[in-house]
């Protein structure tokens, strides 16, 4: 056999096994693999999908369970996620934010965050033969293996810490491995993406609290903050950050995802974006409608903030008839997003960041995370070979972590 002959049998198994690249190359958006292995893969969506890893960097399931008391062992007919679901969805790792909602702001908040993270760890106490909690990636790897669930606890929102290092530290203590340093709003030392601008970005403080989550091992989450926030945040900080569910403002202009140059800026720092599944994150009508909202929200909220029963009495709706007019969006526009991410960021920095029950409605077919296979389908059905969908669902998740919070 003479070199030309070896060299396209070997092009052939590599394409056939992986992915095959120029040194240095970055894999395009639409990676055409040749047609046999194209063909194979097309075959064994669900054989590739249990293969690899997949890592969800973003649910609100934890207020479900706190409020409503809901078992995760049980499968529900509410909501997006529960033992059962994730077991038929092929889930492997999920994080559970510790949001706090508004009114246990600012004096109560570290309480509250202390609550649903008791949720969180009772709810692993119960079921240790389905979930297990993570501290570390090597932790995640090791309990996939077990076939169980690794579970991470991130705080989302820096009201949690009450402005308070000590606090932080002690979230770090007992599992919390990232936060998100806003929620829409502004806190005392960041400005959020749905707020007036309070700070210019980051405080004095804001700038220990990131160094301090660098020196800890707490992973940074720059999904919410502003524009300036985000920029500050990259400045300082010594370790990869993550938007843990956000989405493209080139395909659906909304404050809350990142633009072009923010992309290429987080793939230089060497972070990672989870796109976030609901449709006013996607799409750029469902964005307009659910700016409308909130600005609608906004207004009910500075009327009755002492008084939350009568907050949910009327805002209740405006909900309603804002989930019954948002627009059918296709499972396709979530993919479009993940490809504009690896045409301008690279295939290394993108992943999931589901939002699950944290959000009213998601892409059509996309109902819960049992339909979670459907997105390793569209990601074959799109050119991409294996090792670049198994980035795509959990390992580049797993890279960023390990580089922020160690191994």
């Amino acid at each position: 056999m003479n070199t030309t002959s070896r060299l396209l049998v070997l092009g052939t198994i590599l394409t056939l096994t992986g992915c095959l690249e120029k040194p240095g190359e970055t894999t395009p958006p639409k990676t055409e693999p040749q047609s046999a292995a194209k063909t194979s893969l097309e075959k064994q969506p669900a054989a590739l999908h249990q293969r690899a890893i997949v890592f969800d960097a973003h649910c609100d399931t934890v207020l479900r369970m706190l409020k409503k008391g809901i078992d995760l062992g049980q499968r529900s007919e509410e909501g997006h996620i529960d033992i059962p679901r994730m077991k038929a969805g092929g889930l492997d790792i999920q994080v559970f934010a510790l949001w706090v909602e508004p009114d246990y702001w600012p004096d109560k908040a570290a309480k509250r965050t202390l609550e649903l993270a008791d949720a969180v760890l009772s709810a692993i106490e119960n079921h240790p033969d389905h979930l297990s909690l993570a501290l570390t990636v090597k932790d995640a790897r090791r309990i996939v293996k077990q076939n169980r669930i690794a579970i991470f606890m991130g705080i989302e929102g820096g009201h949690a810490i009450q402005d308070n290092l000590a606090l932080l530290r002690m979230f770090h203590r007992i599992g919390v491995r990232y936060m998100t340093l806003t929620w829409m709003k502004n806190t005392n030392w960041a400005d959020g993406s749905g707020d007036k601008p309070k700070h210019n970005g980051l405080t004095e403080l804001g700038r220990q609290i990131v160094g301090e989550m660098n020196r800890l091992g707490m992973l940074v989450d720059i999904s919410h903050v502003s524009d300036k926030t985000f920029y500050d945040v990259l400045a300082v900080t010594t370790k990869p950050v993550i938007a843990s569910h956000s989405g493209c403002r080139a395909i659906c202009d909304h404050y809350r995802n990142l633009d072009d140059d923010m992309l290429k800026a987080l793939a230089k720092n060497g972070g990672v974006i989870g796109i976030n599944y609901f449709v006013g994150f996607l799409d750029s009508e469902a964005a307009r409608l659910s700016q409308a909202l909130w600005d609608k929200l906004d207004i009910l909220w500075e009327k009755h903030k002492d008084n939350r029963e009568k907050y949910l009495e009327v805002r209740k709706p405006l909900v309603d008839e804002y989930n019954k007019n948002l627009p059918k969006v296709p499972l396709d526009r979530l993919i479009e997003h993940i490809d504009h991410v690896v045409k301008v960021a690279g295939i290394d920095h993108v992943g999931l960041g589901s939002d699950f029950d944290g959000i009213s409605i998601t892409p059509v077919g996309l109902d819960d995370v049992s339909d979670l296979p459907l997105i390793t389908e569209k990601l074959i059905e799109r050119g991409y070979c294996e090792k670049d969908i198994k980035k795509i669902l959990g390992e580049n998740m797993l890279r960023v972590f390990e580089a922020a919070i160690g191994n």
